[in-house]
């Protein structure tokens, strides 16, 4: 009898203690999953934010480019107006010196109108 309770105490303690240590194992899985979890969603925010920069500095080159294409059309359009500047003050200083030369003309003929005439006062 006695032996036998002795016995089964023992038996109970072991199951006990194998019980405590399971539940120990148990909690040690999940508190390292936990953990593990923890560091994945660590590491996919830092992927995210990785991902947010790459996406913020695509958005700053494309802004960059755009502001160079402005700039580009720009000068195009300021090295046109200067051409067509150009063209005009040609076209100016072209009737300009056809002006210069009509009075050239003109004033030789009125020359030599006058000295047609002061011929004909000395013939006459």
């Amino acid at each position: 009898g006695e032996r036998g309770r002795a016995r089964e105490r023992e038996r109970a303690s072991e199951s006990e203690r194998e019980r405590a240590s399971e539940s120990k194992r148990v909690y040690a899985r999940e508190y390292e999953r936990e953990r593990e979890s923890k560091r994945e969603s660590e590491r996919e925010k830092a992927r995210e934010s990785a991902r947010g920069s790459e996406l913020e500095r695509e958005r700053a080159r494309a802004r960059e480019r755009e502001r160079e294409r402005k700039r580009e059309r720009e000068q195009e359009r300021e090295s046109k107006s200067a051409r067509a500047r150009a063209r005009e003050q040609e076209r100016e200083s072209k009737s300009e010196r056809a002006r210069a030369r009509e009075q050239e003309r003109e004033s030789k003929s009125e020359r030599a109108r006058a000295r047609e005439q002061e011929r004909e006062r000395e013939r006459g």
